[in-house]
């Protein structure tokens, strides 16, 4: 069964509210392993990429706390406190990289 169909399901109203509820609750399970997995596969270190919604584009930064829903990521504008979920790690280091040394960046490392 593809996304879509379960999609269209859902919005067709062929569930009952217990239905709903149980499909709610394992979506919630299954987004709260998924960003255990997450963060059980970061070290403070690592370079990690998101996507911002007050920049409108993608932030590469460095991991320097995980917590147990969120993970601070220094980036060149600052520290940010970012879900888990969020993060993808860079695995190209030289990419990271070249986000915090273009020119005008107030940090260089």
């Amino acid at each position: 069964m593809s996304i879509q169909s379960v999609t269209a399901e859902i919005i067709s109203g062929a569930f009952t509210n217990d239905e709903l509820s149980s499909l709610i609750d394992s979506i919630k399970y299954a987004k709260a392993r998924l960003q255990k997995s997450t963060i059980r596969a970061l070290r403070i270190g690592d370079n990690v990429n998101f996507n911002s919604a007050k920049q409108g584009r993608n932030v590469t930064g460095v991991v320097t706390k995980i917590a147990i829903k969120y993970v601070t990521v220094q980036t060149i504008t600052g520290l940010w406190r970012v879900p888990a979920n969020m993060l993808t790690v860079v695995e190209d280091e030289q990419d990271a990289l070249d986000d915090f040394n273009y020119v005008g960046s107030r940090h260089h490392y």
